[in-house]
């Protein structure tokens, strides 16, 4: 599939909000219109407007901004921070909701409103649903010019939930070691907001990518494939460690001392592992596609795991309904309950320099204490519309294993296990495997893309 096909400019619906391609299905109209909705959806008050720093996020926050205040909320303007922090600023602020604007890990030409109740979390389906549903009624009663209600400019927005972050760990503790850290927030919102953070802990901090002019210098999905750039510069400068973030700063990746990627698993293993260790005991929730090094961790703890559909709301849920700890998703998304149930790159490496400084060890020692397990990736675009054939076509060639098919097909096979599944955020299937080895997992990969392919063209 070409990126001329029509499918890449479809606008994608659903628990991500609403993502396309700006100027062609991301445009200032929709924005005032799903803006207007969610306000008659939320209810007459304050809501919470943030963005990350793509260059289209200013045309979009004007866009919101008129279509909640037309409809008589009262826009609290943040200006550029990080998602968590948007999401931890709602339920603060008391607001009704809010709107960020940012399509996370998508490339630089897509953007994307993303829904946020009055608890400071993502819509779940249902409530989605509904929001849907209003947008397409089009039947938005407007207030008159006496009714519109200020705005309110909210300065230093992110700080209140960055100090969270600080007060959850230890910070002297941290300070103590005295690390030297690279960073390459790819000129996102992190590119405000990661170094004073870190040196807030005592951190010497080199930078890459840390503009904050939307412009992204790699791909904005912290994988290990995107952060060579970022390897490089740890080796060269001697550093601890290196962080990657995604432009929103909700996904977190680890590049160890010896400049190696350690994959955004590798920060859901770290939280997971101190969280259990000092602050908190209970259940950890993670999705399917998590490393099942998770449940090595918390069987050493003695906690159960339990695993939820793709997706942060999804997580969120399952977190709160099991009363857990700790937990996230295989793309970096670190939760801790205790500061705020969203993914959040900054509890992430807060979580991962006091392991190290608590332990007095590596990054690369730390990872070699963990299960090793490998995993392999990919993704193909393909028509929405041949999805469920090919999942039944998929859970037809893997009947002789266990199937789940929670969220599109996960197959528990004897030496790892392999999850196929259609993106919230792209127009794509995504393929994740684990396995013993990196070969295995790879082939695991490789026969199901050669499966979706033949599939496709028969």
């Amino acid at each position: 599939m070409k990126n001329s096909d029509p499918e890449r400019f479809t606008l994608k619906v659903g628990i991500s909000g609403v993502r396309g391609i700006v100027g062609r299905t991301i445009t200032p109209q929709l924005a005032v219109s799903f803006a207007q909705a969610f306000g008659v959806f939320a209810g007459a008050g304050p809501v919470v407007v943030a963005r990350d720093t793509r260059t289209s996020g200013r045309m979009l926050e004007e866009a919101v901004f008129a279509g909640l205040q037309s409809v008589g909320c009262r826009p609290l303007l943040c200006g550029v921070i990080p998602t968590p922090s948007a999401l931890f600023l709602v339920r603060r602020l008391g607001a009704r909701g809010g709107i960020v604007i940012t399509a996370s890990h998508n490339p630089a030409e897509w953007n994307a409103l993303k829904f946020v109740d009055r608890n400071g979390f993502f819509l779940n389906r249902s409530r989605s649903g509904e929001l849907f549903d209003l947008y397409h009624q089009r039947d938005f009663p407007m207030v008159s010019e006496a009714e519109l209600p200020a705005a309110r400019k909210i300065d230093h927005a992110a700080a209140a939930h960055l100090d969270a972050v600080a007060a959850y760990v230890d910070t002297g503790l941290i300070r103590s070691a005295g690390f030297k850290i690279a960073v390459d927030p790819c000129n996102g919102t992190g590119a405000l907001y990661t170094r004073p953070f870190l040196e807030r802990l005592g951190c010497e901090v080199v930078e890459l990518h840390a503009e904050p002019n939307g412009v992204f210098g790699r791909d904005p999905e912290p994988a290990p494939a995107h952060v060579r750039a970022l390897c490089d510069l740890v080796r060269k400068e001697r550093c601890d460690a290196g962080f990657a973030q995604d432009p929103d700063g909700d996904r977190l990746s680890i590049v160890d001392e010896h400049g190696s990627p350690a994959g955004e698993n590798l920060s859901v293993a770290f939280a997971v592992r101190r969280v259990l260790e000092a602050h908190a005991s209970g259940p950890v929730v993670v999705n399917l596609s998590t490393s099942r090094c998770i449940d090595d961790l918390a069987r050493e703890y003695g906690v159960a795991v339990h695993r939820s559909r793709i997706g942060e709301i999804n997580v969120v849920e399952a977190m709160l309904r099991h009363g857990a700890a700790v937990g996230g998703e295989h793309n970096g998304g670190v939760i801790v309950p205790a500061v705020h149930p969203c993914r959040d790159s900054f509890i992430g490496m807060a979580l991962a320099l006091e392991l190290m400084a608590a332990e007095q060890k590596s990054v690369s020692k730390l990872k070699a204490e963990i299960p090793a397990y490998h995993t392999a990736t990919a993704k193909l675009e393909t028509p929405a519309g041949s999805t469920p054939s090919l999942l039944r076509a998929l859970r037809r060639h893997y009947a002789d294993h266990p199937v789940d098919t929670s969220d599109g097909v996960f197959v528990s096979l004897p030496r790892g296990w392999l999850h196929v599944r259609r993106s919230n955020t792209e127009p794509v299937i995504r393929f994740t495997a684990e396995a013993g080895s990196a070969d295995e997992a790879r082939n695991l990969v490789d026969t199901a893309l050669n499966l979706t392919r033949a599939h496709l063209q028969g």
